[in-house]
């Protein structure tokens, strides 16, 4: 599964570089999260409750960034297991460009789930994915745009 979309961010993309890399950010952006600890500059390890269709099921995961051509763009892997609810891994590459005072900020992710959550059905887990990605960048739009 793919996903790609871009979002207009009415902040230098400094601002909106150093949101993406603060836990204490992404912690309240990502839908569900509950935990996330920054274990390097390059390590994140959250836990996460998601309701696909009928399944709920708390993931544990790392996610491992490369931040070799940041601040521009930079890509993200990691991989997450919900127990006898399956697992989900796959990454995302990031471009930041700038549009004046605002930053254009593009995203293409994949991912790749097995176990019970596969058995839902690729249409679900599309439109499931497609709904927490949007609840992401929008409430990571909110805070950036709030400022400090």
């Amino acid at each position: 599964m793919e996903m790609n979309d871009e979002i207009r961010i009415e902040a230098p993309r400094a601002r909106v570089y150093d949101a993406l890399n603060d836990p204490e950010i992404l912690k309240e952006c990502i839908p569900g999260c509950e935990e996330l600890t920054k274990n390097s500059d390059t390590e994140l390890e959250a836990k996460v409750t998601l309701k696909i269709g009928p399944v709920k099921a708390k993931f544990g995961g790392k996610v491992t960034l490369d931040k070799s051509k940041a601040p521009e763009q930079f890509s993200l892997a990691g991989e997450g297991s919900g127990g006898v609810a399956g697992f989900a891994k796959g990454g995302a590459d990031v471009e930041l460009e700038e549009d004046g005072d605002a930053t254009i900020l593009r995203y293409t992710a994949k991912a790749d789930v097995g176990g019970k959550i596969a058995q839902l059905g690729s249409r679900l887990i599309v439109s499931t994915s497609n709904r927490l990605a949007g609840q992401f960048f929008t409430k990571f739009k909110e805070t950036v745009e709030a400022g400090d």
